[in-house]
């Protein structure tokens, strides 16, 4: 092997490690705005997400019920923010199917730390819903 040979080798091996540590820093990310939740969890549940102001016109126009309000789930770890994301929709649509609803509001959310590592875990509070 002659030396651009390994010179090359070398530069391409350390682009592999520095491109792999970048997506391993970025999937590790341990939250998501407000804005990106309320973008990303309705597109992955099966439930029918509804914004406070839309549930409390609903109700108040007899479209909807509320059938629990105040429930609290706690989505399974997954490797990637997205990963926890879907877990909880996965909560989600087993607690309103569960409930004999049809629709749901996210009232709280939040990852909260449960070791000393910086592992978190995303904890999910909604209310459940039935509409017409």
């Amino acid at each position: 092997m002659s030396i651009i040979d390994h010179v090359n080798m070398t530069t391409f091996i350390r682009f592999n490690l520095l491109i792999g540590a970048i997506f391993l820093i970025t999937s590790c990310a341990t939250s998501m705005s407000p804005t990106k939740i309320n973008e990303t969890l309705p597109s992955l549940t099966n439930s029918t997400h509804l914004s406070p102001t839309q549930a409390e016109y609903a109700v108040n126009s007899s479209l909807c019920e509320y059938l629990v309000k105040g429930r609290s789930y706690t989505a399974p770890i997954a490797l990637s923010v997205k990963g926890d994301l879907r877990n909880g929709a996965k909560g989600i649509d087993e607690w309103v199917q569960l409930d004999g609803g049809n629709s749901y509001v996210l009232t709280s959310y939040k990852w909260e730390q449960v070791d000393d590592y910086g592992s978190t875990q995303l904890n999910l509070e909604f209310d459940t819903l039935l509409c017409d």
